[in-house]
């Protein structure tokens, strides 16, 4: 199908999914992962309503970003401390925060810029040694330091990749745990922490993450279609 009818089917899934735990599809906000996808896809694709896109890669956002139509930028893949620099005035919110040096560097560059970055703090609650992350017990010790040592930084929310799992619903438990966590933290009295935003859930699940209580899901597969790897860029 092509890119409009594919949002639309996304958007679709994604209403049922959140009326089936008393919320609307407006409570879900759709970020759209063009990794390795074109200029004009992803350009295709705002003209269908996309009004936020994720990219993993900063090398990614410094080709793409002056050919782009205007929309909210995300990084959502691994961040380096020696990256930052080039995209902390080009992003809307970093997903991938899991280190302080790393939050401590961004609060660097964004007090260069006179902004504060929103950022959300990754979660790997499956433990996944191929994936980036910290645990289920050093998120609470990870928001406290990040709130006592980045001014310029203000947490947004957690995030979370799950498992690929062929069952989509064998990953539910580790978006559980994570939703667990976002309440738990959110009740935080701290004016650099205002969580709003539970990233999980990606093409092959987040229709379950939608239903563990995820309110923003990174899908590009099922938008774009597959990725063409020989197009790979850098870092």
């Amino acid at each position: 199908m092509p890119i409009k009818e594919n949002i639309g089917y996304i958007n679709q899934i994604k209403d049922e999914a959140a009326r089936r735990c008393g919320r609307t599809g407006e409570d879900v906000l759709l970020v759209a992962v063009t990794k390795l996808h074109d200029v004009d896809e992803i350009n295709e694709a705002i003209d269908c309503g996309i009004t936020d896109i994720g990219e993993n890669k900063v090398q990614e956002i410094m080709n793409k970003y002056d050919r782009v139509k205007p929309v909210r930028w995300h990084l959502i893949g691994h961040l380096q401390t020696n990256k930052v620099k080039y995209i902390i005035d080009k992003v809307s919110m970093i997903h991938s925060v899991e280190s302080l040096k790393l939050a401590q560097e961004i609060d660097k560059r964004a007090a260069q810029h006179n902004l504060t970055m929103d950022i959300l703090i990754q979660v790997n609650s499956a433990e996944e040694e191929s994936k980036f992350g910290i645990t289920t017990e050093e998120t609470g010790q990870m928001v406290r330091d990040i709130l006592d040592s980045c001014p310029n930084v203000r947490i947004r929310g957690l995030m979370c990749i799950a498992p690929f799992e062929d069952n989509p619903e064998d990953a539910r438990v580790y978006f559980e745990q994570v939703k667990a966590l976002y309440d738990e933290y959110s009740r935080i009295d701290h004016p650099n922490l205002d969580f709003k935003y539970l990233s999980m859930g990606m093409s092959n699940d987040f229709e379950v993450a939608i239903e563990a209580g995820s309110n923003l899901i990174r899908v590009g597969t099922m938008i774009f279609g597959a990725r063409d790897y020989s197009k790979k860029q850098g870092n």
